[in-house]
């Protein structure tokens, strides 16, 4: 609700303005007073009623004179439609804009609302993968179209969640490859993770269960290899220490009472005034 009250603010501001001053650039095809219609639309809109309005933004579109007022009129319409839940048709409008308006000073909108409609159809991350794919491709062109704008913040943060969500689903699919000794299928899910998604929280997990099936199927340089890395870049982990305890069978834990260092200070010091 707080994305869509913030998109709503932001279209308001962008697009509410309709003004007489804009030069026409072609003829209507129907003789429509489009400035009443937009309004329409308009008051519509402001009462929630996105079905309706988003009608009469398609007809206020076909009636201006002016192209920006008609672009104006397209990207009401299509966030009327988003309101409404009708994702796919939101999105058929927002595809036809970006390729009936591509120079609008509103394009990048465009793109960001496409963006924000894939990311609400995303599922459980267990289930179909498509969605998440197509979102992170969405996400991707927009930063290289716009990488230092307001809605770049937003969606780099989205970008993270997702790659997250894909990172947890390589490791339960991997999981399960171990817990059947797929030991070919298991490592190639695990190396998608070190790939694709190695800002991810599942990055040390997945470097132990490489170390894990490399040292049970005897490969120990491998095994080494990616303990060396984890212990790299994560030494506190317990996943590097997991894997420390595996590769050194002699290793124990030395448990270290957190007051022990404070009690030889006051014995030290009894001593002193003894």
């Amino acid at each position: 609700m707080v994305i869509r009250h913030i998109l709503v603010l932001t279209l308001i501001f962008i697009l509410v303005s309709c003004s007489n001053k804009d030069a026409p650039l072609y003829e209507p095809l129907v003789k429509v007073d489009a400035y009443s219609v937009y309004k329409e639309g308009l008051d519509a809109f402001e009462k929630n009623d996105f079905f309706f309005a988003s009608k009469k933004f398609d007809q206020a579109e076909l009636n201006f004179n002016s192209v920006d007022l008609a672009a104006k009129s397209a990207l009401m319409s299509s966030f009327s439609l988003y309101a409404v839940n009708f994702y796919d048709e939101a999105l058929s409008n927002l595809e036809r804009f970006i390729l009936k308006y591509p120079a609008d000073k509103n394009i990048m909108y465009a793109y960001y609302l496409i963006c924000i409609i894939y990311f609400e159809q995303v599922s459980d991350e267990k289930k179909d993968l498509e969605p998440l794919l197509q979102l992170k491709d969405r996400i991707s062109d927009f930063l290289k179209k716009y990488p230092d704008t307001e809605y770049a913040f937003d969606l780099k943060f989205k970008k993270d969640l997702i790659e997250n969500q894909l990172a947890a689903k390589e490791l339960y699919v991997a999981n399960y490859y171990i817990k059947t000794q797929k030991w070919a299928s298991a490592i190639k899910r695990l190396k998608n993770i070190l790939d694709q998604y190695d800002k991810t929280v599942f990055i040390e997990e997945a470097l132990f269960r490489l170390v894990e099936i490399y040292y049970h199927l005897g490969i120990k340089e491998e095994a080494n290899k990616y303990a060396s890395a984890l212990g790299y870049n994560y030494n506190s982990s317990e996943w590097f220490e997991m894997s420390y305890k595996l590769l050194n069978k002699d290793y124990q834990i030395i448990k270290k009472n957190p007051k022990e260092k404070e009690k030889k200070f006051f014995n030290k010091i009894l001593e002193i005034i003894k």
